[in-house]
């Protein structure tokens, strides 16, 4: 009886502690249970990134014409403010996203001083472009790079930011960077096809009235 009496206690301190655990770990996932979205596949961050590219959409078109301005042209321009407003949406958290907020700052002041100086000599332009395809050369990879070590840097620089990041973390860059462009192309599509019905819109009303 009192080795009955003292394995008791004993037992029930086990279960409670395996209770404890099991609350702290969450519930258990049931057979067959699909894995939680991604979080720009959620609709919530979708109509964030959608607010956010047409507000810059806005500001592409309101802004001066590429003919008196030395800023990139109209398309261009259409994208880098796409890609900004998807890096603001992503709040910075990722390498990626501030990779492009940077870069986008580092071009407008660029574009700030293209301005005020006079505009580069064919000659200059071709001495850099010289230098610059000698620097790669120079750096170029060697036919003894391992696969793997080409294939990270050619992805690292497709995703911004990742020319510098450890292998695991560039791969976990790559995968929301992509889903993120998932995102922007449902977002964009869906954007071009609302402004295509309200113009159709416009034009049959307009023909209407005309006639």
């Amino acid at each position: 009886m009192a080795s009955t009496s003292s394995s008791t206690p004993a037992a029930a301190e086990v279960e409670e502690r395996g209770r404890k655990r099991k609350r702290a770990e969450g519930p258990e996932p049931t057979a067959g249970a699909e894995a939680p979205p991604s979080k720009w596949r959620t609709r919530r961050e979708h109509e964030i990134y959608s607010s956010k590219l047409l507000e810059a959409i806005r500001l592409v078109r309101g802004g001066p014409s590429t003919a008196c301005a030395a800023g990139p042209p109209r398309g261009r321009a259409v994208r880098e403010a796409a890609d900004r407003a998807l890096a603001v949406a992503a709040r910075g958290r990722t390498h990626w996203s501030r990779a492009i907020l940077a870069s986008s700052r580092r071009r407008i002041r660029s574009v700030h001083r293209a301005r005020l100086r006079a505009p580069a000599s064919p000659s200059s332009r071709h001495d850099a472009a010289t230098s610059a395809s000698a620097s790669t050369s120079a750096t170029g990879e060697g036919a003894s790079t391992p696969p793997l070590v080409r294939s990270a840097r050619v992805l690292g620089r497709l995703v911004p930011g990742g020319r510098r990041l450890p292998f695991p973390t560039l791969l976990e860059e790559t995968t929301d960077y992509i889903a993120a462009l998932e995102m922007q192309v449902r977002a964009m599509t869906a954007l071009a096809e609302a402004l295509s019905a309200i113009s159709a819109t416009t034009s049959s009303s307009g023909a209407g009235s005309s006639s």
